[in-house]
């Protein structure tokens, strides 16, 4: 997967991205004409609520190695899993099986056993996937080391022995850190501080003691005796989107901003009070709006000035039942 330095979108009323470098496992891209808000719910979305699919259950049926049952499950629920093609699994809770079913996990089993001196290293390539998915690669290990071994799960003497059964299921970095697509995002603006959103500590010389980024180079630096700006925002925005492997870094992005879309969709809909936007909020409400304009409670007392009370859902009328009050006068008539 190659890129050129290019621009998306050459309307520079609009969003505009610019990408300066990427291959199959990181992108570095310029997002500009937009505010901050906007780029920082991206980098919020990339990073969380992408989907994946990753080990969730294990069943472990033989384990004579040193490490307990949790710490082997624990390091393959974070092995990443070709992730290509999400959309095609379903997730478990919205799946109409009863608990499992190939529209909704993965199968991959483990059996390994040290018969030699030598220790036996159990690797991820290891893992055989089962046959009832939805496509032929959602599911398998991701393997991109050179000796095309992936990552190590165990090690194991003469004699101990390994096996299991592991489910796998779709599922988002929000819910557990294994479903996350990226390993990391880095996101930064305004390269010179000209904002003064951050507060550097320094001793002596703060030009020395914090070095520029190489986006610096990319925005002109403050002019000597410069005005501070109080209206000032940020405009260019600089991340760095490192995949973990099981997603390409440039789908993390298209999947990210259709989450964005997807969730300002739905508050769209559900903010729609007319017919005419087919919303279904259901929410308080105004008492003059419910009913076709009709109060929400029936009409209770009028003022304690007034004459006798009106009548109310929790009283037949305005006198009260200890009869004369305190003050004499009758509680039939307001005080």
């Amino acid at each position: 997967m190659e890129y050129d330095t290019m621009m998306m979108d050459g309307e520079s009323l609009g969003p505009s991205v610019k990408i300066s470098a990427a291959d199959s496992s990181h992108v570095d891209f310029e997002l500009s004409n937009v505010d901050l808000s906007f780029a920082n719910s991206l980098r919020r979305v990339i990073q969380a609520e992408v989907p994946t699919i990753a080990i969730d259950l294990v069943e472990i049926s033989v384990n004579t190695s040193v490490l307990a049952d949790e710490f082997i499950a624990h390091r393959l629920g974070l092995i990443p899993l070709d992730s290509r093609e999400i959309d095609q699994l379903n997730y478990t809770r919205d799946c109409d099986c009863d608990q499992s079913c190939g529209k909704c996990t993965v199968l991959l089993t483990l059996h390994a056993k040290c018969s030699s001196e030598e220790v036996m290293k159990v690797y991820a390539r290891d893992l055989i996937v089962g046959f009832d998915r939805p496509n032929n690669h959602i599911g398998n290990p991701v393997i991109i080391d050179p000796e095309g071994q992936g990552s190590l799960i165990a090690k194991l003497r003469k004699g101990q022995e390994l096996k299991l059964n592991c489910i796998a299921k779709k599922g988002i970095a929000k819910e557990h850190a294994k479903w996350s697509p990226t390993s990391a995002v880095g996101f930064e603006y305004d390269p010179h501080n000209k904002l003064h959103h951050l507060d550097l500590w320094y001793e002596k010389d703060a030009a020395a003691e914090w070095p520029k980024s190489k986006y610096a180079e990319w925005e002109e630096p403050p002019a000597e005796g410069e005005t501070f700006d109080y209206d000032a925002v940020p405009s260019r925005f600089y991340f760095e989107v490192e995949s973990a492997g099981n997603i390409e870094p440039d789908t993390i992005i298209q999947e990210g901003i259709k989450e964005l879309q997807r969730k300002l969709a739905g508050l769209i809909h559900g903010l729609g009070e007319t017919d005419e936007m087919g919303g279904d909020y259901n929410g308080p409400r105004s008492p003059e709006g419910m009913d076709g304009g009709a109060p929400w409670q029936d009409q209770g007392y009028t003022t304690p000035y007034a004459g006798a009370g009106n009548a109310s859902a929790w009283g037949g009328g305005g006198a009260t039942q200890y009869g004369t009050t305190p003050y004499g006068n009758s509680g039939a008539a307001g005080w």
